[in-house]
């Protein structure tokens, strides 16, 4: 059987980064030459074209160099597990990479950057923040190996942990006469000014909420961040829906406050979820990770019980309460 290096597999799982094979070099800190030169010697090995070099058109993978790609980097992301379990004795060691989606990441990151390092010193956490369009793509190239994001319109092929519970709520100004209330029903906001947030999953679902109800809200602006929906709210400019999130003030990013209430009838109720795909196991890392965010956010707003779920592979995983701002 011939074989392949980790070098081979190495140079080749880069691939799908780069546009040209000049700029893979570069990145590579290897020579054109050399790069294709491996290239052409791993098409050789496995007999078949694994991408097409053109100096006029750039480099573009075949549908198998796409696929060699991907097993490669699960490879080498095996063989780098392989060689930390053998150094790391009884501790954790060793990089974990997480993403989390944007619209809660400041109340998701301050948690885990602050606390997890320092109960796991030798794991080194990476966090990148994005939307579905950013994480799940690096979640199936290997980038990443576990997101946190709602678990609302994701494709199939993922397992997942619940973290938290959380569901839609009504920003409004503190003076609004529905603000006196403890909770609003959402017909009595459709004629009422919206600031719509939107970004996905978050404008499919409250579009979904008021049709559910055979209503259609008044939309008086559409802004693509939770701080200016909520800027605006504690400016009377209108209300706001968003959906629960942990360690949150009722206060707008100039200081002003907010009153958050319960929809009632309630709407949208979702959980936020630690997600990976399902043919990859999470590392000790990551299942680490996983259990912490669950510790450390999973009860918010909930009082504490005994829970006998599993741990973070867990076929069916607790559920888990929220935090949300009230007055």
């Amino acid at each position: 059987m011939a074989e392949v290096t980790l070098r081979q597999l190495e140079l080749f799982a880069a691939l799908p980064d780069f546009e040209t094979l000049s700029a893979a070099a570069v990145h590579l800190h290897i020579s054109e030459s050399a790069l294709s030169q491996a290239i052409t010697g791993l098409e050789r090995t496995v007999g078949e074209q694994l991408c097409v070099r053109r100096k006029a058109r750039g480099l573009a993978l075949t549908p198998a160099g796409q696929h060699f790609a991907h097993q490669a980097r699960r490879i080498l992301a095996d063989t780098r597990e392989l060689v930390l379990d053998a150094q790391r004795g009884g501790d954790l060691r060793g990089p974990v990479k997480l993403g989390c989606f944007a619209s809660f990441a400041t109340s998701v990151v301050p948690e885990l950057l602050d606390g997890f390092p320092r109960r796991y010193p030798g794991v080194d956490l990476e966090i990148t923040v994005g939307t579905n369009d950013d994480l799940l793509p690096a979640l199936e190239s290997g980038k990443l190996d576990v997101a946190i994001m709602y678990d609302m319109y994701l494709p199939v092929g993922y397992r997942q942990r619940r973290i938290y519970a959380t569901e839609l709520e009504a920003h409004l100004h503190p003076d609004h006469p529905l603000a006196a209330q403890a909770t609003v029903d959402l017909a009595d906001l459709a004629d009422e000014p919206l600031i719509h947030y939107e970004a996905s999953p978050s404008t499919v679902n409250t579009v979904q909420a008021f049709a559910a109800r055979g209503l259609t809200p008044r939309i008086v602006a559409r802004v693509p961040q939770i701080i200016l929906v909520q800027a605006l709210v504690g400016r009377g400019v209108g209300y706001g829906l968003l959906m629960s999130r942990p360690n949150v003030l009722p206060m707008s990013i100039e200081g002003r406050p907010l009153a958050v209430r319960t929809l009632d009838p309630p709407t949208t109720r979702t959980h936020v979820v630690g997600i990976w795909p399902e043919d990859m196991a999470l590392t000790p890392r990551a299942a680490a990770l996983l259990d912490y965010a669950v510790e450390k956010l999973g009860c918010y707003g909930q009082p504490e019980t005994h829970d006998a779920a599993g741990p973070a592979l867990a076929a069916s995983p607790h559920h888990a309460g929220s935090a949300t701002a009230r007055e």
